[in-house]
């Protein structure tokens, strides 16, 4: 046994010096640095010694060589990239939190490249919204070259960090709701410039066409917009409006209409049967935007995503005898991503009757509610008398949902509680509008 050690010792020994002798490089481990002259006084001991070496507000780091070296705290930090934050350290301007606050100009939002806007797909697992946005300057012309940072999202007064911006064109899914219960000139109107409908849109757009007098018609379904369906269908559901003259009951003009039991019977009009010498009852009118508005959104709502979901409606915007009420379907709309456009005619479009109408005259309809309908949603309208002008207005209409800024975010607030979420978008650059809509209902279509 004793024999046995110094045979072992000697190995270890042989052993070690082969590994010392080792190049550096063949082991993988730094050349070791040239050695250094001591210092003339000899380096403090024990944790006394360690104090007296460190001035006040300074701190040791290792420096080339391995040796302890003084750091200044007032040296300039290490740059750190825009955006990010120190692994361990809090948000600048911090005392004591942990708590990150987000920083609105350092964090970009995704950019897709251009062409690829409307194929993304943001992929949060949190609710998603998205907000087009329309700009213009004070003569109503559209506002281009704006960039992410030239806009600011509030949602329930509270800012919203971007995380989606994006100017490029979205396919138009638009199911037309056409007013039939105007006067006869007005429908004439119409009716000629329906033509030029079809102009306004790209291959990759579709098209549904509605009518509504006392009630919503489904005219065609959605189909390709430049399709030979709907200059078929437009064809088709021309009709002459209502005659709104005063009927005529005596004297040589006077029509004896229908007799029912020997009597002068009028579907315009009835008389009263108490009164001797007659009374004239004026029928109520009826206008059911609301119901038709509601039935071509239930159709658009389920068009795919990635296209702008709109209603475009062509009529004097009155109201008076549908089901369904203003707030219902805003709801539907605002939950459902669909905005509401539109082309004024008739006396809406003319300044006076229009204007009147806000006030809620006796015995006159409601006020015209289009304009309400297009800013809950986002939308726009124009109000035109001729027919050149509803003829432009397609085109006008359409070239501004073309050329809308697209902006998203992750909404703070709970995915699905139900509650209406108010939306305020502002742009820094002073001296121009922003059309965009109020707000929305959360859905499950809007996590992602």
């Amino acid at each position: 046994m004793l024999g046995v050690l110094p045979v072992v010792l000697a190995m270890l020994m042989v052993g070690q010096q082969s590994v010392s002798d080792a190049p550096a490089a063949q082991q993988g481990l730094p050349s070791s640095p040239a050695p250094q002259g001591l210092p003339s006084s000899p380096a403090p001991q024990g944790l006394k010694g360690l104090i007296s070496s460190v001035a006040p507000g300074q701190g040791t780091s290792a420096d080339s060589n391995g040796d302890s070296t003084s750091v200044s705290s007032t040296s300039p930090a290490t740059p750190v990239q825009a955006g990010t934050q120190p692994a361990g350290q809090a948000a600048s301007g911090s005392t004591g939190s942990s708590i990150a606050r987000p920083s609105y100009d350092q964090a970009p939002p995704e950019v897709p490249a251009a062409g690829q806007g409307p194929a993304f797909t943001m992929r949060t697992g949190v609710n998603f919204v998205e907000v087009p946005v329309t700009v213009e300057d004070k003569h109503g012309q559209l506002v281009a070259g704006l960039t992410y940072r030239d806009f600011k999202v509030y949602e329930n007064n509270v800012r919203q960090q971007l995380r989606f911006f994006t100017v490029d064109p979205f396919p138009l899914s638009v199911a037309f709701v056409i007013d039939q219960s105007v006067k006869q000139d007005t429908m004439s109107r119409i009716n000629d410039s329906l033509a030029a409908l079809q102009g306004a849109f790209a291959p990759y757009d579709s098209v549904a066409i509605f009518t509504y007098n006392n009630g919503p018609v489904l005219r065609t379904a959605f189909t390709a917009a430049e399709g030979a369906r709907v200059p078929a269908t437009i064809a088709a559901l021309k009709t002459q409006g209502r005659e709104m003259g005063v009927p005529v009951n005596d004297g040589p003009m006077a029509t004896p209409g229908i007799i029912v039991n020997n009597q002068d019977f009028d579907r315009n009009q009835t008389m009263h049967p108490a009164t001797a010498g007659g009374h004239l009852t004026i029928p109520k009118e009826v206008h059911a935007l609301n119901d038709a508005i509601l039935e071509a959104a239930e159709l658009t709502a389920g068009q795919p995503k990635g296209r702008r979901r709109i209603v475009y409606v062509i009529g004097d915007g009155k109201e008076a005898g549908s089901k369904a009420s203003y707030k219902e379907v805003v709801r539907y709309l605002q939950t459902h991503k669909i905005a509401v456009y539109g082309t004024l005619v008739g006396d809406s479009a003319t300044w006076g009757i229009g204007f009147l109408d806000r006030f809620h005259l006796p015995f006159f309809l409601q006020e015209n509610i289009l304009p309400k309908y297009a800013a809950a949603t986002g939308g726009q309208f124009a109000s035109e008398y001729h027919r050149n002008g509803i003829e432009e207005s397609f085109a006008k209409i359409t070239e501004e949902v073309r050329n809308q800024y697209t902006l998203g975010y992750n909404s703070h607030e709970p995915m699905l509680d139900g509650k209406f979420r108010k939306i305020e978008v502002q742009v820094t650059r002073p001296g121009l509008t922003v059309l965009a809509k109020d707000g929305y209902y959360p859905s499950a279509q809007d996590a992602q």
